[in-house]
């Protein structure tokens, strides 16, 4: 365990980052990194044999509907709830002068 992020390396991933980190700020970076990565060395300690990769821990099932592409004129229904229609199209305000 016991990873040691140097200067360099964090400079390396400020850069890689676009950050722009004081020292207080990278030093505490480094502290966390290290954290990070013995917590990494940690799990991979963990005898995983026959364990089966997965993305979820929960099975995902599609809840959506088939879409369905229903050929229909429905113009006159649409335009029933428009304040203003005309020849079969909405009727809004002029914008452009």
């Amino acid at each position: 365990m016991a990873n040691v992020i140097t200067d360099e390396m964090m400079e390396y991933v400020g850069i890689l980052a676009k950050l722009e980190l004081s020292k207080t700020e990278r030093e505490q970076a480094k502290c966390d990194m290290g954290r990070m990565l013995d917590y990494i060395d940690k799990l991979n300690e963990l005898d995983t044999d026959g364990v089966e990769p997965m993305s979820h821990i929960f099975p995902i099932h599609n809840v959506f509907r088939e879409d369905i592409v229903k050929n229909s004129d429905e113009r006159d229904a649409m335009l029933a709830n428009a304040p203003k229609t005309k020849d079969g199209a909405y009727k809004v305000p002029k914008t452009i002068e």
